[in-house]
Order: structure tokens, then C-alpha cells, then sequence
């Protein structure tokens, strides 16, 4: 992996680990759903993140958006969701416990 502090020949750190915990969640989501032997057919996630305007900048609040594809019910994506961010991703819990994290979420079929 190339990473670059200006992110022009790669990410930067920090928008690594920004990619890493949708990344991470996403994953969850997906294997919890799968699980539960619902029909999921794609998932998408957009990603927000705000840093410090002081060093060392760090990430203060992150927005995650995820739009999935499939005939899944509302309140198992919630539920997927939900133990994604406080039970298993580990991501998540390598980080500051004190980040704002905000998810939303779509389903279309």
C-alpha cells in the first residue's frame, strides 16, 4: 500500500483510517446480514470525517452512510449497524472512544 502525507500518490494516514473503519463496519454489516440469511446484493458506503484544526489534527467526528442493495428489512440493517459499532468492529474500538460517529442508512431493492 502507498500512502502519501499530501494524498496525491495514495491515501493519507489519517484518510486511512478513515477508509479502514468504514471499511470495517462494512464488513460487519455485510457478515451479519449474510448471517441472518438475508438477501443483501451490494452495499456502498459514504464517508465523511472531520479532523482537529490543531495538532496533532486528529479525527474528531465521522458521518458513514450506507446504502444497501437487496430486500432487507429496515430494523435488521439498524441492528447490523448497531453491533458493528459496539461490539465488533475493531477499528472502532482501536480508536478514540470520544469521536462523534453518526451512520445512516438506505435500502433499495
Amino acid at each position: 500500500m502507498t500512502l502519501d502525507s499530501h494524498g496525491k500518490q495514495g491515501p493519507s494516514p489519517m484518510q486511512s483510517l478513515a477508509f479502514a473503519l468504514a471499511g470495517c463496519m462494512g464488513m460487519d454489516v455485510v457478515h451479519i446480514l449474510k448471517k441472518g440469511r438475508y438477501d443483501l446484493r451490494g452495499l456502498r458506503i459514504g464517508l465523511v470525517a472531520e479532523r482537529a484544526q490543531e495538532n496533532p489534527h486528529r479525527i474528531t467526528a465521522a458521518t458513514l452512510d450506507f446504502a444497501i442493495t437487496g430486500p432487507v428489512p429496515k430494523d435488521q440493517v439498524q441492528r447490523a449497524i448497531d453491533l458493528s459499532h459496539e461490539k465488533y468492529c475493531s477499528v472502532w474500538h482501536s480508536m478514540r472512544q470520544d469521536i462523534s460517529i453518526t451512520t445512516r442508512f438506505s435500502v433499495s431493492e
